[in-house]
């Protein structure tokens, strides 16, 4: 990834934790890496652990950034979640994957969306 991404993701991941924390969710891992992949942020929301997929983008130029997780980005992050599972046995009983989308435009923060349950209809267990 170049540099200049790299620093927008970083970011990204940095606004969507922030927004999390004040919604009330409890940050348990950033950046989240095993050899399927990685997860930018898990946490945790009451009595449900949340991988979250942060997606960030300038402009509307390649489509928003929700748009922009795709059937094999959701393959992926549905592997990690699993293989986060079977590393850690103190989990809430409930877990999902959410996508923050963060778009900025000119330097300037437009909107984050916090879509909870983005990828739907798949069992993690």
């Amino acid at each position: 990834m170049k540099p200049g991404r790299r620093d927008l993701g970083a970011f990204g991941e940095r606004v969507a934790a922030a927004h999390l924390e004040a919604k009330g969710y409890r940050i348990r891992a950033r950046n989240f890496r095993c050899r399927e992949g990685e997860i930018d942020i898990v946490a945790e929301d009451g009595d449900s652990l949340v991988f979250v997929e942060v997606r960030t983008r300038r402009g509307d130029a390649f489509g928003s950034p929700a748009e922009s997780v795709t059937e094999a980005k959701e393959r992926r992050l549905l592997t990690v979640a699993r293989a986060y599972l079977q590393q850690h046995n103190d989990v809430p009983p409930n877990q999902r994957i959410d996508v923050v989308a963060v778009k900025l435009s000119r330097g300037r923060l437009l909107v984050v969306e916090h879509i909870e349950g983005a990828i739907a209809d798949r069992e993690l267990d």
